[in-house]
């Protein structure tokens, strides 16, 4: 029988050591908290969680409050929405105006995301030219409106 040199024996409990080490690793990532609405993560509030649990959709914290053309404190013509959600940050630089699909989860889980104001907020889904869809707070309805018209903004970020 061949004996192992010192630095074999070395080597194959740095192995051992680092096998260990990643099962660890891998299991405490798979038994971590799951994420679920509502939940403060990522710069915002958790709006929606895929089937794997890894991933979802992330609400800003409050709605945009900049005056925007002379308009109403916090109402936004698409346009002047588009640009002050790509100027957002709030410690992260990957928010986006949400689009029809996104807006709409954000009005059936507006009480668990909390701030949502009874009134229209803007997707970022275009039904035209001159048009964008916007989501009715107050209501549910989805309707495409004039660009030009104001609405309230609430950013969303991907995780």
């Amino acid at each position: 029988m061949k004996c192992l040199s010192k630095t074999h024996v070395a080597r194959l409990w740095i192995i051992f050591l680092l096998t260990g080490l990643s099962m660890f690793a891998t299991s405490a990532l798979s038994s971590a908290a799951v994420l679920k609405i509502g939940d403060s993560y990522g710069g915002g509030v958790v709006l929606y969680v895929d089937a794997t649990g890894q991933h979802g959709l992330i609400a800003a914290k409050a709605d945009m409050i900049d005056r925007s053309s002379g308009k109403d404190m916090g109402y936004f013509t698409w346009y002047s929405a588009k640009n002050a959600v790509n100027a957002f940050e709030a410690g992260y630089c990957d928010w986006l105006l949400p689009n029809k699909e996104q807006l709409k989860q954000l009005y059936i889980n507006r009480t668990l995301i909390g701030g949502l104001e009874n009134t229209y907020y803007w997707s970022s889904s275009e039904s035209g030219l001159s048009q964008a869809w916007a989501q009715d707070f107050s209501t549910g309805e989805q309707l495409d409106g004039n660009k030009t018209n104001t609405a309230r903004v609430r950013a969303v970020r991907f995780f």
